[in-house]
């Protein structure tokens, strides 16, 4: 009796001590694998991300034409002609590749194309700033249009990792990060060309959306 006593109690101790080893092992995979641990965290850098490079995309509206003649073109009809192509070159290139960064997004994820997208922009904009003809610069605002889609890759990336009772909320607050881009774009255009030139507006344009693309690569949990 006094044997089958100690088995039990073996036994029980052995048992106690599995519960405590699974009970452990599920707590470290909620706390790393649960998406819902970084909600906050991914819609803040997605926020900023989105904030930063739409900036990039609306910064030049207001100064194109003056580097569009400090790159050659002397022609006034010709510097609101080239200007024209410059800037919707970037938004003709992303209408045609949006889909094929989505179908790319649901097959690798979409960390991976927001990654791809800052620093795509990131590589552009401070190439940008570096250009010595006309060719060069709408060539450059094509490939801005093509690497882009970091916005819509956010929306959909917070759309799916905030908690349902949270996503109406996240999506708003994303996309008044969106529209203040659009708006502190050409307001920055407008205020930092006088302040350091244009070139190193482009430079300055770069450096933050690089900062961007570390954001994303370190901190966004998919």
């Amino acid at each position: 009796m006094e044997y089958i006593a100690i088995a039990r109690h073996d036994m029980s101790t052995a048992q106690a001590a599995a519960d405590d080893e699974t009970a452990a092992r599920q707590e470290n995979v909620t706390a790393e694998d649960n998406p819902e641990r970084y909600w906050k965290q991914n819609l803040l850098i997605c926020l900023l991300g989105s904030f930063t490079t739409l900036i990039a995309m609306s910064l030049l509206l207001p100064f194109l034409p003056l580097y569009v003649e400090q790159l050659g073109v002397a022609d006034h009809a010709a510097i609101v002609q080239w200007s024209g192509i410059a800037y919707g070159a970037t938004f003709l290139a992303a209408a045609f590749v949006a889909p094929l960064w989505g179908k790319l997004g649901d097959r690798y994820g979409r960390k991976l194309m927001l990654i791809r997208a800052s620093l795509g922009m990131a590589i552009a904009m401070s190439l940008i700033g570096m250009v010595t003809s006309v060719w060069q610069l709408v060539a450059l605002r094509l490939f801005v249009g093509i690497a882009g889609g970091y916005s819509s890759g956010s929306m959909i990336l917070v759309a799916t990792q905030t908690p349902r009772e949270k996503t109406g909320w996240a999506l708003g607050a994303l996309s008044a990060g969106i529209m203040a881009g659009n708006l502190a774009g050409p307001l920055l255009g407008g205020a930092l060309p006088p302040l350091i030139g244009i070139r190193a507006t482009f430079w300055l344009a770069g450096g933050v959306i690089f900062l961007t693309f570390l954001a994303t690569t370190f901190l966004i949990r998919e």
